[in-house]
């Protein structure tokens, strides 16, 4: 008898709809066939213990397990239960009256118990997408798959509980989630805030700036300034993901297997900050098994990078297309996959090894051309793509113990929140486009137009600063969400002015 059930395959950030078709007949031996990995090929051991404990059996005829389509790789665990489910249904054993009208996934233990999977969110949506009544998978990715609406969610804890439940004899409620309402009651804010950091309004400044454009930093400073704190504080002043925005993060995090039993969206913007020795591999993402890296668990957040001249160069190198690009493709002899990389990248330095070239009062111990060595340690290029270059002084003592109430993250995010509001509204009809930042260069043409006074003082800077177009166009974006703050339909001086002040590292004499 041939019995059929489905399962889904994740590729990148989507899903692909599997057919698992069993069919026993004559014969002794079992096939699994439909390019199955390692991991699959061994489910038959693991089906079979589950089987027996439950007190079912593994038919001792010919098993042809096939995987459709063919040329999709199947990859992973998940497909235990299907596999467990077709083969009771096949071998007449059970009958499952609407075992077709259901995706079904999970691993199995070999006491029959359900592990949790990965890429459950992508799987529900295709699932929902493809008309089926409901998704049956292990019960803790269950709160996981039910942001999904229109879909019956059915956890299940043992591959028991799902026979039970498919041939009529259990009734399992479908779980339920109203996701608008977990969203918006999941958008509480950080506990750490602006107003714990003393001093540094200019570099505060800088941050506001990067937040309502969504640029790009780089912080230069001796150790205990302050980076690493500001930093951690940015997600604090950034506005509140969008529903579709939370779906998208929570999309990559589920396929890399990052979210907790316990949750089920991502309401707050990711900040990953990866150590220096990651590889490259890692921090863009790929593989054997093509997984997301550190750029793309950031997408729609921040990736913080201390200590950038200690990364490999490689490593650096590798980010500068999903800079521009905002997503990072991953390619294979057999498969290509797109992951979604949008974010602001934050990074820190020391101005040298010791720490204190540039410093008020700390002298610099560093040799003749170790300050310059140090900062050629960060390409040029890479250098062009980020907008905003800050340099970070030491806190004064009387800054440091001055009991003055600073401003709140709260108060900031207003002003940043009124900015993408501004350039939502510029970008409403360029749906790849949501912030200044993200302008291509025609559009910066279009947009940041300048007047005479302006382009005189731009062509000087230019001059002095030997700025490369990649840069002329950052100082014109950023001059424009400077405007954008400052509530201005026009680019005035001041702002471009303000915009060429944070290029520190064109400036000569940053060499050493």
């Amino acid at each position: 008898m041939v019995s059929k059930t489905f399962g889904s395959a994740v590729s990148g950030v989507d899903a692909n709809l599997i057919t698992v078709e069993v069919n026993v007949g004559q014969g002794t031996s079992f096939f699994l066939v439909g390019l199955p990995d390692s991991a699959v090929k061994e489910s038959q051991q693991r089906v079979e213990s589950a089987l027996k404990f439950y007190n079912y059996r593994m038919p001792r005829q010919k098993v042809v397990v096939n995987l459709a389509p063919a040329d999709i790789r199947k990859e992973g665990s998940a497909y235990d239960l299907p596999i467990g489910l077709a083969i009771l249904q096949a071998s007449e054993q059970v009958f499952f009256p609407d075992l077709e009208k259901y995706v079904i996934m999970g691993e199995l233990a070999l006491d029959g118990k359900l592990r949790p999977i990965k890429g459950v969110l992508p799987i529900a949506i295709e699932a929902r997408t493809k008309g089926f009544k409901g998704f049956i998978l292990p019960k803790e990715n269950a709160k996981e798959a039910s942001i999904v609406n229109n879909l019956d969610i059915i956890g299940v804890e043992t591959i028991q509980e799902a026979v039970k439940f498919l041939s009529g004899e259990l009734a399992i409620e479908p779980l339920v989630t109203d996701t608008r309402d977990l969203f918006y009651h999941s958008q509480d804010y950080s506990e750490i805030d602006f107003a714990d950091v003393q001093g540094q309004e200019n570099i505060k400044r800088a941050m506001e700036i990067a937040a309502a454009g969504g640029h790009n930093v780089i912080m230069i400073g001796p150790p205990g300034a302050g980076k690493t704190m500001l930093a951690k504080r940015l997600p604090s002043i950034l506005p509140a993901l969008s529903l579709q925005e939370a779906l998208e993060s929570t999309k990559i995090h589920s396929v890399a297997g990052k979210l907790g039993s316990d949750s089920s969206l991502l309401a707050r913007r990711p900040f990953r900050s990866p150590h220096h020795t990651i590889s490259d591999v890692a921090l863009v993402g790929g593989g054997g098994n093509p997984q997301p890296g550190e750029i793309s668990l950031a997408h729609n957040g921040v990736l913080f990078l201390d200590e950038l001249p200690e990364f490999k160069r490689t490593v650096l190198e590798v980010m500068r297309q999903p800079l521009e690009e905002r997503k990072v493709t991953i390619s294979r002899a057999k498969v290509s996959v797109d992951y979604p990389a949008n974010f602001m990248l934050i990074a820190s330095m020391n101005p040298c090894p010791c720490g204190y070239y540039n410093h008020p009062e700390k002298e610099c111990v560093c040799g003749p051309g170790i300050v310059q060595r140090y900062l050629n340690k960060v390409s040029g290029p890479l250098l062009d793509r980020i907008d905003l270059h800050v340099e970070v002084t030491p806190v004064k003592f009387d800054e440091m113990t001055s009991t003055r109430k600073t401003e709140s993250s709260e108060s900031i995010r207003t002003r940043v929140e009124n900015g993408r509001k501004r350039q939502e509204k510029r970008f409403k009809d360029h749906p790849d486009v949501f912030c200044n930042a993200m302008m291509p260069s025609h559009m910066v043409k279009q947009i940041c137009q300048i007047n005479a006074a302006g382009k005189t003082l731009l062509k000087t800077a230019m001059e002095r600063l030997g700025l490369s177009a990649r840069a002329y166009d950052r100082i014109l974006k950023v001059a424009r969400t400077i405007a954008d703050l400052s509530d201005s339909e026009d680019i005035k001086v001041e702002h471009l002015a303000e915009a060429i002040q944070y290029r520190s590292l064109d400036r000569e004499g940053w060499a050493g």
